[in-house]
């Protein structure tokens, strides 16, 4: 049951407390009132958000981003350790710096808005000369934002999700280069010695580069002429790992399920040299950061910086080629030569076909192709 008790001020006029009971019997208070009327109808109002379950401790809204997204969302999360790393550099690189000491309930929505139309724009770094994010990247941080404050709203620490009316920046779909054959060979002539089977092994697989370093003799099967995928490296920082290891070796590769592809003999022959050349054993990794037996995973950093981008300037070619981009043109290839999706899928190792869809016409000449396919077609009917 509500009630109100009266204490006088200094300048000797009467204020009054609404006061009740929360679910634990502990006595609160709704505030100070200059009538006794005003100060009930707050603690009745507070009773019935009690009985309705709509009730928010206006004590829990006082614990600051920092320690409830830290403390509280991330490790009630049911993470894989890779994921659990990316959300932790999240926190640290894009949230914690904007929003960290700021206590929960004083978060508004035109602060997260704040937030939105800042991290598009470089940061105050003197001499990085770092780029804001991308309007693609922005929404998606966004989301695991709007997460940690769902799950505020969830446990009552505070009334309503500040992410819920922001207004995001729009992302602009844009046509990607794929690589061409051609390209292709004059990039791997420029490619080093030590990482030639890797890239050949690269453009027909179209392994991600996980699956790629994370590539054991055991999983070649030499007669079948086929390459078994059923684990993949994945390159933290240290910082953000929850086992401290910056390599975290994770059976079976994105989609959980190991897949097989089958690979040309020429692949097969590299591959067979490669493993009697190094002396690889079974349980050994194909591509080492060593060409040593028994070597450390290869990292992705290290390759891109001081192998793969100078070999992409050497080549000549005229637009920014990333690693992965090896995989888009793989995809690309198939579909033009005629591979059907399905397949093509499997061997991606897809989740939907939506995502495959994506590389069918990427290819310079594809729309060339297309217009002689249907002539084609056109003509034959005709006769």
């Amino acid at each position: 049951m509500a009630w109100v008790t009266v204490r006088r001020a200094e300048d000797g006029k009467k204020r009054y407390q609404g006061r009740y009971r929360d679910a634990s019997g502990a006595k609160r208070t709704v505030g100070t009132f200059s009538t006794d009327k005003a100060a009930m109808q707050a603690a009745v109002r507070a009773e019935i958000a009690l009985a309705e379950g709509t009730w928010i401790d206006p004590r829990a809204g006082r614990i600051t981003f920092r320690e409830y997204a830290g403390q509280v969302w991330l490790p009630s999360r049911h993470l894989e350790v890779t994921t659990y790393a990316a959300y932790a550099s999240n926190l640290r690189i894009h949230f914690i710096p904007f929003f960290g000491d700021y206590p929960l309930a004083r978060i508004m929505p035109a602060m997260v808005q704040e937030w939105v139309n800042q991290a598009g724009k470089p940061p105050q770094v003197a001499g990085k000369g770092r780029k804001g994010l991308s309007p693609r990247s922005i929404v998606k941080y966004h989301v695991m934002l709007h997460s940690i404050f769902a799950r505020a709203v969830a446990d009552r620490i505070i009334p309503f999700n500040p992410c819920a009316a922001t207004d995001l920046p729009k992302v602009i779909t844009t046509r990607t280069r794929t690589l061409t054959p051609d390209e292709y060979t004059q990039l791997l002539t420029q490619i080093p010695p030590r990482f030639t089977v890797m890239i050949m092994t690269a453009i027909e697989t179209g392994l991600r580069w996980g699956e790629l370093v994370a590539l054991r003799p055991r999983h070649i099967d030499t007669q079948a002429r086929t390459i078994t995928v059923q684990d993949t490296i994945v390159e933290v920082s240290a910082k953000d790992s929850p086992t401290g290891q910056r390599m975290i070796v994770k059976p079976y590769p994105k989609d959980d399920e190991p897949r097989t592809v089958t690979v040309s003999q020429d692949l097969i022959d590299a591959l067979t040299a490669r493993v009697r050349h190094l002396g690889l054993g079974p349980d050994d990794l194909l591509f080492p950061s060593r060409e040593t037996a028994a070597g450390q995973p290869l990292s992705r950093a290290t390759f891109n910086t001081r192998y793969w981008r100078p070999a992409v300037q050497r080549s000549g070619i005229n637009f920014n080629v990333r690693m992965h981009d090896l995989r888009h043109a793989h995809a690309s290839w198939l579909l033009a030569g005629g591979a059907d999706l399905m397949s093509v899928m499997e061997r991606m190792g897809h989740a939907q076909i939506q995502t495959t869809q994506k590389y069918l016409h990427t290819l310079p000449d594809a729309d060339r192709r297309t217009l002689t396919a249907f002539h084609t077609i056109r003509t034959q009917t005709s006769r």
